[in-house]
């Protein structure tokens, strides 16, 4: 398995409490990845470890083959650019257009042409199923609509790794089902891109994933395929797949 994240060891402690403890873990270049867990186990603190927004009390953090551990202010500026992110809350800026908003990462990150950011603006917008949009405003969408345009906006500066943040919560079964479609569909329709999902979402991390990490106190309780989550005999995992309160699992 090509690795395009690896965490080797990592610890992270805010003050006495320790979220990682000496966590290993692995996501496959080229796939969908979801890291699922209760709350509290660390979820958000890995993501912001792979963004380099945190650094590791203990450990190396490899991304596509870079350690960027120590990385300085300028570096991190710039290996953030191989980065998108599609926000829990879409995060549009209402007062924009939605050309404006797709636009933003260019303009801010980038020395391009504005005829040709406007062509990569229409692009990532049909990539999502809106294409024909720039000129509408945020308030004038429904809340699927503003998911696919933060995402555009996520792919508009093409990516390596695209970062999801709970991209389904607060969303009715409709709308998660047409976002986990479209997480797919990019992950196919754009060649090495590594998807990598933070949720709560357990049916959506069995229905759309090719690679589940499952994190428990610091660690990684299981890291394999869906087949391999619904064969496992642990009982910590077969509790929280289950959404039972009974069980192995601790909660603190």
């Amino acid at each position: 398995m090509s690795a395009a994240i690896e965490f080797k060891n990592i610890t992270k402690k805010f003050g006495s409490r320790v979220v990682l403890d000496h966590l290993n873990l692995t996501i496959p270049r080229g796939k969908i990845t979801f890291i699922v867990g209760k709350s509290g186990e660390g979820k958000s603190v890995t993501i912001k470890h792979i963004m380099g927004l945190l650094k590791p009390d203990d450990g190396r953090v490899i991304v596509n083959d870079q350690d960027i551990t120590d990385f300085t202010h300028e570096e991190l500026r710039q290996y953030r650019k191989n980065f998108g992110m599609l926000f829990q809350q879409a995060a549009l800026f209402d007062s924009l257009t939605i050309g404006q908003n797709v636009i933003f990462p260019l303009k801010e990150h980038s020395k391009m042409p504005l005829a040709a950011m406007l062509t990569r603006v229409e692009e990532s917008l049909t990539q999502v199923g809106l294409p024909n949009m720039q000129h509408r405003y945020p308030t004038d969408l429904s809340t699927g609509e503003k998911k696919r345009v933060g995402l555009a906006r996520a792919l508009v500066a093409k990516p390596a790794i695209i970062l999801y943040d709970e991209p389904t919560t607060g969303m009715d079964p409709i709308v998660s089902e047409m976002i986990d479609e479209l997480i797919v569909k990019i992950n196919k329709d754009i060649v090495d891109i590594t998807s990598v999902v933070i949720s709560h979402d357990l049916k959506a991390a069995l229905a759309t994933a090719e690679y589940i990490v499952f994190l428990y106190q610091g660690k990684v309780a299981l890291a394999g395929t869906p087949n391999d989550f619904k064969a496992s005999k642990d009982g910590v995992v077969r509790q929280f797949f289950s959404g039972k309160v009974d069980g192995p699992m601790e909660f603190f």
